[in-house]
């Protein structure tokens, strides 16, 4: 039975970065990852481009370069492999974990949904926050018709297609499928888009929406799916108006995977969903395992992301051998 200094689930960008360190300090690790290689950001919209800098978004310390200033999804996919053959990674793909367990001896065993069992002295949790979508729980949501994911504008071109949500996503599609010919409506609760959509959108999003081009319907929310339309209520004044709908994308933002930090022994604040650890070494309340980028943000995902994130693991890497730990740019106690 092999016993690895160290477990890695999840091979985001941050889980890589766990595992640079972890190289990088000569420990016996491990990274598990359920799909390939951050697979979150293969999932990204295809002509997706990063709100960060390139720079911001490096780890390992190895430059990110690009002609751009910010990249774009497959330079991010490119890059962040590269990165992974450089330090000759050590990392298992689409293994599924379902749960870690720790013994009384004070050693690990995580078990895979297959029924292959993994042994380690300790573990990271890395894995990110995007494969749970935030439900609005209606009627219809579930629909083949309806996603939480939005792709590429191609299949959509002269439909009714409606988004929900008024953030970096919806807006991004909004304007993507505008200019692929699709009928689009945004839809969101308040009064106007969040605060962090990308500067450089919002002229363009709010002019398309005063020409006509893209509809909104703010303070608004989406109370029933059915094929081909969908029923919306205005939050200020009751009324209520159906709208024609041949695609619908709920972009209301994503969740950590709180069931599988609980079959972790991790404990959550039951309102904000945030796990508990320590904001310098991000050692949870299971001594020996640590949680690593967005996992640890609760439903305050907008706080923790690749620029921060990637901070913790040489944190988490010091705590391990026993240094002194680094202090984190941004300490995530503020959550």
């Amino acid at each position: 039975m092999h016993i690895y200094d160290l477990i890695i689930i999840g091979g985001g960008p941050c889980g890589l970065a766990m595992g640079v360190e972890a190289a990088k300090n000569g420990l016996d690790y491990l990274i598990l990852e359920k799909g390939n290689l951050t697979e979150s950001i293969r999932r990204y919209p295809r002509r997706m481009r990063f709100f960060s800098t390139a720079e911001n978004i490096e780890i390992g310390g190895l430059p990110f370069a690009i002609s751009e200033v910010k990249a774009n999804r497959n330079e991010a996919l490119q890059y962040y492999r590269k990165v992974a053959g450089y330090y000759h990674l050590n990392f298992k793909l689409f293994v599924t974990v379902d749960r870690t367990e720790k013994q009384a001896d004070g050693t690990f065993i995580t078990y895979a949904n297959d029924g292959t069992l993994f042994h380690s002295k300790k573990i990271v949790l890395a894995t990110g926050y995007f494969d749970v979508p935030r439900q609005l729980n209606i009627p219809g949501e579930n629909l083949p018709h309806v996603s939480h994911y939005y792709d590429e504008p191609f299949r959509y071109s002269f439909t009714n297609v409606v988004l929900v949500g008024g953030s970096n996503s919806s807006v991004e599609a909004a304007l993507e499928l505008y200019r692929h010919d699709a009928n689009v409506t945004i839809v969101h609760k308040d009064e106007d888009f969040k605060t962090r959509v990308k500067y450089w959108l919002v002229p363009d999003v709010k002019n398309r929406i005063k020409e006509g081009r893209i509809k909104a319907r703010f303070n608004s929310r989406v109370t029933r799916i059915e094929e081909g339309k969908l029923l919306l209520k205005n939050t200020l004044t009751g009324e209520e108006e159906w709208m024609p709908a041949d695609f619908v994308f709920l972009l209301v933002g994503y969740l950590p995977d709180e069931h599988l930090l609980a079959r972790c022994g991790v404990l959550l604040n039951p309102e904000t969903k945030v796990p508990s650890f320590d904001p310098e070494t991000f050692e949870t309340n299971v001594e020996g395992l640590y949680l690593c980028g967005t996992v640890m943000a609760g439903v305050f995902t907008e706080k923790i992301f690749i620029e921060n994130g990637r901070d913790h693991a040489a944190a988490i890497a010091d705590h391990l051998v026993g240094r002194e730990v680094r202090k984190v740019k941004e300490l995530i106690d503020r959550i």
